[in-house]
């Protein structure tokens, strides 16, 4: 504070300021990409020849994890610093989680982007795998993995509901502060979920919202 006091309306002082404000706004968000407010994780969309025919694997997460355990998704996590980019995060999971080799994983492209509203940053891909051998999924972080033929997937529409989210002060809001601010909970978002069942399982959630766009990128090229 010193510092910009005496230099406040000096050339050469406010240029040096300047520097050493900006290289510490440099230090700051150095390293951080992807370790703010959200978790931060990439998934790969797997399709797979199975019994003749084109369909998309799915994971069941393992009871024990600590995150999710038990839903459905597809392989993937969260983007760690040693991965470089998204897309080697997707492909490093779908090789742990799956037991794969790199060389048996097709990577055929991106799809757009998400940020849900539950905090979670998703960049999904979508690659075809050729194992050599049957998948042997991961013990550890997989309880078992299914697949859905693809044409069933374009065949039947999902179920569609919907969320709300809201906000609620708690017992350390400076109510004092913002006269007349409400105690209660306000609504602030709604957003849709959807719901893809086959057989026991049901695909909903992140999950099927990228499987949803996967599937409408597909009957464009399925009309032809």
């Amino acid at each position: 504070m010193k510092k910009m006091l005496i230099g406040w309306g000096r050339g050469l002082a406010m240029d040096e300021l300047c520097r050493e404000l900006s290289e510490a706004l440099a230090v700051n968000v150095e390293g951080k990409a992807g370790y703010n407010d959200f978790f931060t994780a990439a998934v790969l969309v797997p399709l797979i020849v199975q019994d003749g025919e084109l369909a998309i694997l799915f994971e069941v997460r393992s009871t024990q994890l600590s995150w999710q355990p038990g839903e459905i998704c597809f392989p993937g996590g969260r983007i760690e610093k040693e991965d470089g980019s998204a897309l080697a995060a997707a492909v490093r999971e779908t090789q742990e989680e799956l037991s794969l080799a790199a060389a048996e994983i097709k990577i055929l492209g991106a799809l757009d982007e998400i940020i849900s509203p539950i905090g979670v940053k998703l960049y999904p891909y979508v690659g075809y795998l050729s194992p050599l051998q049957p998948i042997v999924p991961s013990q550890d972080e997989v309880a078992e993995v299914f697949t859905i033929p693809l044409r069933f997937l374009l065949a039947h529409k999902p179920i569609v509901a919907h969320m709300e989210m809201g906000t609620r002060p708690l017992a350390d809001f400076p109510f004092s502060l913002v006269t007349g601010y409400s105690e209660e909970w306000r609504a602030r978002k709604t957003y849709q979920v959807s719901f893809y069942k086959y057989g026991k399982h049901v695909v909903w959630g992140l999950t099927a919202q990228v499987l949803q766009e996967f599937l409408e990128i597909y009957k464009t090229i399925d009309d032809k």
